[in-house]
This record gives C-alpha cells, structure tokens and sequence, in this order.
C-alpha cells in the first residue's frame, strides 16, 4: 500500500478527532440525537434512490446492457471510494471490474466509466455552479465567492481538456507504443486503439450522452434532499437553498482533495467552515458529516461484502481450471 493515503487518512481522522474535541463531544453527540435514527434512515433511503439512478445514467451508455449491472457496479464503485483505502480512482477501477460478472467486455467497462465519470464531473461542475450562486444572492459579500469562482473556471477547462483526450488523445498513445517495437508495445498499441474506438462510439450516441449528463445533475441537486431532511428533523431552520450552498461547496472541496481516501477531514473541515456562514452549527456540521459516514458503511459494506466473494469464487475458478488441465506434451526431435 502506497504510504500517501494511509498517512492521509490519519491525518483527516486526527483533524476529525480535534475539532469534534474543540467543538465539544457533548455538543456533536446531542446533535446526532437530534438527527436521530429517523435522519439517518431518511438519509440513507434517498441515497440509495440516487444510487440507482446513477446507475440508470451508467447504462445509458451501455444499450444492450442489463439495467442492473450498472446499479451493482455503482453501488460497488461508490463503496469501494468512499471505505476503502483507496483515492476515488481505486472506486472507479472496482466499479468498472463488477461490471464485467454480467459480461461486459474490459473494454466497454473501462471507456463506459471514463464517460459515466466525465459527465458526472460536468453535473458537479453545474451544481456547483448553481450553489455559488444561490451563494453571491444569499451572501452579497461572501468572501469565498471570488476565489470559488476562479476554481470553478478552472476545474471547467480541464474538465474539457479532459474530454479532448478522451477523444483525440489516445493517438499520442498509438504512436508512442509503436515506437517501442513488437511484443508488450504491439499488445500497448492494441489496447489503446481498442479504448478509443470504444469511447469513440460512446460519444457518438449524443441522445444517450445527454440523457447521463441530465440524470447525473438532477442527482446533484437532489442529494441535497438528504442533508435538508437531516437537519429538518434535527431542528434547523436552514431552507433548501442555504443547505444547496453549503452542500454544493463541500462536494467541490471533496473534489479537489480527491487522493485523500474518503476526503477523511477535509469533509469535516469544510462542513464547519463553509457553514458557519450560512447558519450551520459547527457540531450540526461534524454531525451532519458523522451520519453520511456511517451511510457509507450501512449501504457500502454489503456490496464490498458480495464483491469481494465474487472475486474470490472467480478466482479459485481460475485455479481449479489450471490446476486440472492436462499437462503439456512436449515433442522432442530424434538426436541425429
């Protein structure tokens, strides 16, 4: 395991642990019984619907596919970034594995989620958008507002920077694995031309591109129903559009700290930050950032549950094959 993440992840957890402690134990606590069992059940229902949607928008780029691969590869992607030691990356190459049980190729797999999560980052991108501003007509001085927006500028062109790769770039990676020669280069080479042929015919399918991009953004706004909810029942006055806000801009700091696993404490940090701006307690913030963690766990730890036997049944599948396929008859020529 590579020492970045793991030292990351106790540095997220050291910042949670100081200001849960600088805030008060007592005070986050009796905001979390403010949520209560009711928020967290409400919290982790919408999710799931979201969930399944994002998996809908998936397979909307994989016509001929199960509607159901998808669910259980999002469900697997989303789990796998948000409880395993790994960046959001990792998440993505589990996702795109889980779908290969239902007989995806690699390849379709592996250029289906560089599209599904390209769209995704350009749903974040409006949601975004549309928190900074609801932000400047809330907040007419926000000091945050500036800086935001040049963030979002330049999240927004390498986001297309992204897209062109995607479409055009994967020739540089033809050319350079043919200068390599023949075996791994030609094998390089292949793939290579293989992925671009493949994301290539996903974007030609603009209706479907769109359909994606379209879900993806109404699962944006609509994942600020969890957060409202939880803090309605917990007792807060805060409106629909305040908690967008504060929702929107803490989803772009996870972002941007994407190698951090799970975002541990950066979440936090900006939960207390950028809420306390808009009428968000520090501990209903480190409360409301505790409850989707224990979210993840509810709904995550099944499916890495169920993919991990899975894995382990494809495995020890692999092993039995050759471990009884008949041994290899060599031919030897007769010595002169």
């Amino acid at each position: 395991m590579k020492p970045f993440p793991v030292l990351a992840a106790i540095a997220g957890l050291t910042l949670i642990a100081a200001l849960v402690a600088h805030f008060g134990l007592g005070a986050v606590i009796r905001s979390l019984s403010a949520i209560g069992w009711t928020g967290f059940a409400a919290i982790c229902l919408i999710h799931l619907g979201l969930i399944a949607v994002m998996g809908i928008a998936w397979g909307a780029l994989l016509p001929g596919t199960s509607i159901w691969a998808p669910i259980w590869g999002r469900l697997v992607r989303d789990a796998g970034s948000e409880l395993l030691p790994l960046s959001q990356v990792g998440g993505y190459v589990l996702g795109a594995r889980a779908i290969t049980f239902a007989g995806v190729s690699g390849t379709s797999a592996t250029a289906s989620t560089i599209v599904d999560v390209t769209l995704e980052l350009f749903g974040q991108l409006a949601y975004t958008a549309l928190a900074l501003w609801w932000l400047v007509y809330l907040r007419p001085g926000a000091e945050i507002a500036a800086p935001a927006a040049i963030g979002l500028a330049f999240a927004g062109l390498l986001a297309s920077a992204f897209v062109v790769v995607q479409r055009r770039g994967f020739g540089l990676v033809d050319r350079f694995a043919g200068m390599l020669g023949r075996g791994w280069a030609d094998k390089t080479a292949a793939g290579a031309a293989a992925l671009q042929s493949a994301l290539r015919e996903i974007y030609q399918w603009r209706a479907r591109v769109w359909a994606s991009f379209v879900l993806h953004l109404v699962c944006w706004i609509a994942s600020t129903l969890e957060a409202w909810i939880a803090l309605r029942l917990a007792g807060s006055s805060l409106g629909f559009r305040a908690v967008l806000v504060i929702e929107g801009l803490v989803y772009a700091a996870r972002s941007v700290a994407f190698a951090v696993p799970s975002a541990v404490g950066v979440q936090e940090g900006a939960y207390v930050l950028l809420g306390a701006g808009l009428g968000l307690t520090p501990e209903m913030g480190l409360a409301l950032s505790l409850v989707k963690r224990g979210r993840d766990l509810a709904i995550g730890v099944p499916p890495l549950v169920a993919w991990q036997l899975l894995e382990g049944r494809r495995l020890w599948a692999s092993d039995r094959r050759v471990s009884t396929a008949p041994p290899a008859v060599f031919k030897t020529k007769p010595r002169p």
